[in-house]
């Protein structure tokens, strides 16, 4: 079954490749069309406001976050829009011209209710071809006894990140049939460093011989920034960051706590794409993501019952309910349960490749769209899914909340549940962004060593 897994992911990630090259190529005249039949905003170029965009397989969420004295963020405009069929492919945009179409509308809900247009904005990448990971590199010192000072911690960033790019472009060659693509590292993040084994959070002034650095980097290739970035530009936003959308998500649960000690796993299942993160003693570990998320389970009974995509979509949504007849009910549940047991072997193969972790945190954070389906609960509540995988007790499964995201309200109320939590969490990227590019050449240790992650 993983074998079977993993020849359909690298199907999925060269139909990416080619969903983004598509994009790329139609940008010079449907962009401009679209351009033309949207009405031009007076938007405002206020620190106070940043904007999120989660562009989904299947739908193109929006949130307006006003930024408080001390750093917390007010949800104060949402919109929502949903995609068609062909906008996106495997979590890539294939049609960018329809996408802005899209999240313009998104954005004039937000703007409507929150009574603002700001222009400062982060956007969430994600897809197979986005590679995160935690590289672990250890440097000796040849001067030993000199104090370390921040710039030499700024070499030894550099050189892991090169070291982490050559990891990622040798991944999607290999996914790719030999291709090569140009990538761009789109998150950075300190997960530890220990001086002759002694770990420590800030390592300026101490002495020591070996140095080893934990790096979180996520890269993805620039024709798939490409079409996010000329997004932006026809929805006359600017660019903050584009993040990793499950480094987003791992963000806006841990916080900006530098002594965080959570340990979990987070999957943000989409309509096209299952994006998953490890988070230990507070540090992101990896990130893994897979081209099965919402639409697949609804390609399933498309296929089985012999029905079109819209109505074996409500049958997927009625599963469980009155609304389904009950003699639909068994072929339903048979489709959904042949692509749910391709969706587990997924999460096993992704979970299988953290193995610089002894065990995996036993907690299970869910969210997205995708997650709302009641057989993948149930699965992953109540089935021996995670035997073959280092956990030493019973994994506790649930969704995460709106409420538990660190330093983010909702004043609207319609940020009301799971599958708002990764627009949530590129806001706290946007935060985050901010409140790094704002500190002056005076500030912390930690702050300087945040904006050289910063990207």
């Amino acid at each position: 079954m993983l074998d079977k897994f993993k020849n359909i992911s690298q199907n999925l990630a060269t139909k990416a490749a080619k969903s983004a090259t598509k994009a790329a190529k139609s940008a010079g005249h449907g962009v401009a069309q679209a351009a033309k039949n949207r009405q031009t905003k007076a938007k405002v170029n206020n620190s106070e406001y940043v904007v999120a965009l989660d562009i989904g397989t299947e739908f193109v969420k929006a949130l307006i976050g006003k930024v408080g004295e001390m750093g917390e963020v007010e949800v104060v405009g949402v919109g929502r829009v949903h995609q068609s069929l062909n906008d996106m492919q495997a979590g890539a945009i294939s049609d960018i011209a329809s996408v802005v179409d899209n999240c313009d509308k998104a954005l004039k809900e937000a703007e409507e209710q929150a009574g603002a247009s700001p222009r400062m904005a982060v956007i969430g990448i994600a897809g197979e071809l986005v590679k995160g990971t935690t590289t672990t590199v250890r440097f000796t010192r040849k001067a030993s006894e000199k104090p370390m000072d921040i710039e030499e911690v700024e070499r030894i960033i550099h050189l892991v990140q090169e070291k982490a790019e050559d990891h990622a472009k040798t991944q999607l060659s290999l996914e790719l049939g030999g291709k090569t693509p140009d990538v761009k590292l789109v998150n950075s993040a300190l997960v530890s460093i220990d001086i002759d084994g002694y770990k420590v959070t800030n390592p300026i002034g101490f002495q020591g011989k070996e140095v080893l650095v934990q790096l979180y980097t996520a890269f993805a290739p620039l024709i798939h920034i490409g079409a996010l970035e000329k997004t932006a530009q026809e929805l006359d936003l600017d660019l903050l960051a584009v993040a990793a959308e499950p480094f987003a998500v791992s963000r806006s649960v841990i916080g900006d706590d530098p002594n965080a000690t959570m340990s979990a796993i987070l999957m943000d299942v989409g309509g096209g794409t299952t994006d998953i993160a490890v988070i230990d003693e507070g540090g992101v570990q990896g990130t893994k993501m897979f081209g099965i998320g919402g639409r697949a389970y609804t390609r399933a009974i498309e296929r089985d019952l012999g029905v079109d995509f819209a109505q074996a979509e409500e049958y997927k949504l009625a599963l469980g309910s009155s609304l389904l007849p009950q003699n639909k009910v068994p072929a339903v549940e048979k489709a959904l349960g042949k692509t749910l047991e391709v969706w587990t072997s997924g999460v096993e193969l992704a979970l299988s490749e953290f193995d610089k972790l002894d065990q995996l945190p036993h907690q299970v954070l869910l969210c997205g769209g995708g997650s709302s389906l009641e057989m993948l609960m149930d699965e992953l509540q109540n089935t021996t899914w995670y035997k073959e995988l280092p956990f030493t007790r019973k994994p506790m499964v649930r969704h995460i909340q709106p409420d538990q995201v660190v330093g983010i309200t909702d004043t609207t109320g319609k940020a009301n549940d799971h599958t708002y939590i990764t627009a949530m969490g590129l806001l706290r990227v946007g935060m985050d962004t901010l409140q790094q590019s704002g500190t002056s050449s005076t500030g912390s240790v930690r702050e300087k060593i945040d904006r050289m992650l910063r990207v």
